[in-house]
């Protein structure tokens, strides 16, 4: 495929890494791939694998390196690669290039899950043929020879993703809201926002910027449209909280802009159940709720979840590894007779904050220990809520992980048997 070099280096053979490699492989590119564990699943790919210890002889050759969004700019690989002029990128940057396919890109602090998928569920209903990818868990460049080039991708975009494009330029792009998140990578808000706001970069006049009402300049041509989360919407969207009403206003705006019929909307805010691990009620046992946010990795995410449930008395599980934010704010989101249950590296962080709030508090350590207390302590009409304002991975390999293992404390709960169950697709989406 032109544009490609002979040889590239793939970092990284998570599920990105792994699709990355295999759609250079099918363009005919040698490939080289590296990943820093040393007992990483490696069957089924392609090429010259190393694992454990970097060495700078892995980019002889190379004329171009593909990094997965986990692997930080200073990384040794990423530092060794850019002093030999080596062009670095994201997966999302080479699917980008390897794919006709008109883009919308949904990024964002929050939400950017619950509006790619929703935005997915509207243009499908519109019949408009459309795929789902990016951060939302299905590798950009995994559709690769796989669509047909008139389909829609709509394709949610980290600032981990998005600090390597330098192509990208979706027909639309969504930004949901942008709040300080991730400083302990980028180390202040400034570069954070820089990384989110290259999705618009490239944008050109006839294309479209969705952004909260008043948000300032983005950089790009595209024509500006804002939304509110009290904007008119074709239906009420079936998802909870007033977080997700302008997410789905967001989405509308995008769907709109590609010719999607309000009839269409309206079909996709009525259906739309959410999305797993962003305020799933998972089950009412002997009338306590007990809801899965695991996907509320900050702070801002998890205050959006308690207001979620005003009123209801919350016994709300927090914790994991922090990103170097204050929680001054999620304290305050704090009503009397709640409490929390702490967990994870951040507990001493978050103790602080919430003792100050004069929020209750008990140091759990663990998450088994975390539900196991927060049951005994709920009454009927409280909530159990897993909403941890924190990474997962000092505990878990993923917030994935995470919200599985809470979903398997709360089934082992006495009383499960007799529990009221949701419905498929009854659970609610958070930030």
């Amino acid at each position: 495929m032109a544009g490609l070099p002979t040889r590239a280096l793939v970092l990284g053979l998570a599920r990105s890494g792994r699709a990355a490699a295999e759609a250079l492989v099918r363009a005919g590119v040698e490939v080289v791939v590296h990943d820093s564990g040393g007992d990483v699943d490696t069957s089924g790919v392609e090429g010259r694998i190393h694992l454990g210890e970097w060495s700078d002889s892995l980019l002889e050759d190379v004329g171009l390196v593909v990094k997965s969004p986990g692997i930080p700019a200073a990384s040794p690989p990423v530092v060794a690669a850019r002093d030999r002029g080596i062009e670095v990128i994201s997966e999302i940057e080479l699917g980008a290039r390897l794919l006709p396919n008109p883009i919308i890109g949904v990024t964002g602090t929050n939400g950017k899950t619950t509006t790619t998928a929703l935005l997915g569920v509207m243009l499908e209903a519109g019949g408009v043929p459309v795929e789902v990818a990016g951060n939302i868990g299905r590798p950009l460049t995994s559709l690769v020879g796989r669509v047909p080039d008139r389909a829609w991708i709509v394709c949610e975009l980290s600032s981990f993703q998005l600090e390597d494009v330098d192509t990208l330029a979706p027909r639309v792009v969504v930004l949901t809201n942008l709040e300080p998140d991730h400083l302990d990578r980028h180390g202040t808000f400034d570069e954070y926002r820089h990384a989110k706001l290259r999705a618009f970069a490239r944008q050109r006049e006839e294309d479209i910027a969705v952004v909260p009402h008043g948000f300032a300049t983005v950089p790009g041509n595209a024509r500006r449209i804002e939304f509110t989360a009290d904007d008119p919407l074709p239906a009420e969207p079936r998802i909870r909280g007033s977080h997700n009403r302008a997410n789905a206003a967001a989405a509308t705006a995008a769907a709109r802009a590609v010719g999607v019929t309000d009839d269409a909307i309206a079909h996709g805010l009525r259906s739309f159940p959410g999305v797993e691990h962003r305020i799933e009620e998972i089950a009412t046992i002997d009338g306590v709720l007990y809801v899965n946010d695991s996907k509320a990795t900050n702070a801002a995410a998890a205050v959006r979840a308690l207001a979620s449930f005003a009123g209801r008395r919350k016994h709300v599980i927090l914790g994991g590894r922090g990103k170097a934010e204050p929680y001054d704010a999620l304290a305050a989101a704090f009503e009397p007779g709640d409490s929390a249950y702490l967990i994870g590296e951040a507990a001493g962080e978050l103790a602080a904050a919430l003792g100050g709030a004069r929020v209750p508090i008990a140091r759990s350590e663990t998450l088994e220990r975390a539900v196991r207390e927060a049951a005994a302590a709920a009454a009927f009409g409280d909530v159990v809520l897993l909403s941890p304002a924190c990474a997962s991975f000092d505990q878990f390999t993923s917030f994935e992980h995470r919200g599985q293992d809470f979903r398997r404390l709360v089934e082992k709960l006495p009383g499960w048997g007799t529990s009221v169950v949701p419905t498929e697709g009854s659970s609610s989406s958070g930030c």
